[in-house]
């Protein structure tokens, strides 16, 4: 059966005419650098008059600098000691009812994307390229990438069902895959540009599941990994988009 025309949701663009495939590639795999934090430094407590020792003016002064330290650098001290699962839960709690960011506000994206920071702060995978721990079937919780929500569109062409994404580090391939009601695929090889970061070229795509295409070639990107436990994954695209997956089969591989 021949086709002539085609378009999915996470490829909005495609279109297949005349035997060539024209699309716009999804920025599932596309990453960035993340956003530099100004950091203000913090006043530097000087003396600037002699303090004369007086057994009770001692204790008062004790008491004034503990209280003076804490006011200074508590707060920061308990935002850099708060727990990786407490910081999970939280932000597991903020994306539960935002439809994996279709739902979003601009608020509700600068909150998650303040709770992914600081995950990523406390980050204790260095090296996530290099680590077992990515190997498998991922499911996308939540993204800010319009090609992948397509907002745009009437709820029922969007993707309803889940979304997956699958890495293997020892092949360095990696694969997206829909399910109801488009079934759509793609995959794409891996070239590490350091421990962190890989460059993507897709190379085919797969319709409702069953049809093989070959990328022509264009399909390019970048993709960091920002975050990474047994169960959580944070990446971010160079298009600005972040993207947040929890793992659902350690044991699939992509296929060759």
């Amino acid at each position: 059966m021949a086709i002539s025309s085609y378009s999915c949701s996470s490829y909005p663009s495609a279109t297949l005419l005349n035997g060539t495939l024209h699309f716009s590639f999804t920025d599932l795999f596309i990453s960035r650098t993340p956003l530099p934090i100004n950091i203000k430094p913090k006043p530097i407590l000087t003396a600037t008059q002699t303090y004369h020792y007086h057994p009770h003016k001692a204790l008062e002064f004790s008491g004034y600098w503990k209280w003076r330290t804490g006011v200074s650098f508590f707060p920061s001290f308990l935002t850099k000691s708060k727990d990786s699962e407490a910081l999970k839960e939280e932000l597991f709690t903020a994306i539960a009812p935002l439809d994996r960011g279709a739902e979003a506000t601009a608020q509700d994206q600068e909150l998650v994307d303040q709770i992914a920071r600081k995950l990523e702060a406390v980050n204790k995978i260095k090296e996530p390229l290099k680590s077992d721990l990515l190997n498998g079937k991922w499911e996308l919780l939540y993204t800010t990438s319009q090609s992948v929500l397509q907002t745009q569109r009437p709820k029922f062409l969007r993707p309803n069902g889940k979304i997956y994404q699958a890495i293997n580090v020892d092949t360095l391939r990696a694969q997206n895959m829909e399910t109801w009601p488009f079934f759509n695929q793609v995959t794409a090889n891996l070239v590490p540009l350091n421990a962190r970061r890989v460059a993507v070229k897709f190379d085919f795509f797969r319709i409702a599941g069953l049809i093989p295409i070959k990328s022509p070639g264009s399909g390019r990107g970048q993709l960091e990994i920002t975050y990474l436990d047994e169960e959580l994954r944070i990446s971010r695209g160079d298009r600005g988009n972040l993207f947040i997956l929890k793992m659902v089969d350690p044991s699939y591989r992509v296929p060759l």
